[in-house]
């Protein structure tokens, strides 16, 4: 669900599968819930990526992506991973993450994803998709 500034909160649990042996979310599972909330972003945009890739053959791949772990999430923890859009372009968007507990974040991800066709070439982002992504961008604000 997107807050009144555009920014999308996908609230999370973490679950033993989550974290390591002592109880702490492993690291790479932060870019998993990051994942999980972009797609649930694009859902509360009307859009289907599985449908998407069926009908249009266009998927999403991260180009690039920056992690500051600042502090660890924690078994049974309640998350809440914070999307803010900050750039859309004709094929390729910029968006910051953060992971947080009880409004402390953990951690703040910068990501550029690029939409791309069935061959793994980048393509144009179909002009619904750049609509609601242009939504987001014009009526959010800085992730603090």
């Amino acid at each position: 669900m997107a807050d009144p500034q555009g920014i999308h909160v996908f609230p999370l649990r973490v679950y033993y599968e989550d974290t390591d042996a002592g109880g702490i979310v492993y690291y790479a599972n932060y870019l998993r819930f990051a994942e999980r909330a972009r797609t649930e972003m694009l859902r509360d945009m009307g859009v289907n990526q599985s449908q998407l890739m069926a009908e249009n053959g266009i998927a999403f791949a991260v180009r690039h992506c920056t992690v500051d772990y600042m502090k660890p999430g924690r078994l049974d923890d309640r998350l809440e991973v914070h999307t803010r859009i900050v750039e859309v372009g004709g094929g390729s968007l910029t968006a910051e993450q953060s992971v947080r507990r009880d409004g402390t974040d953990l951690v703040n991800m910068n990501l550029r994803l690029v939409c791309m066709n069935p061959d793994g070439r980048p393509t144009r982002l179909p002009a619904v998709v750049r609509t609601g992504f242009l939504e987001c961008l014009n009526t959010n604000q800085r992730i603090e």
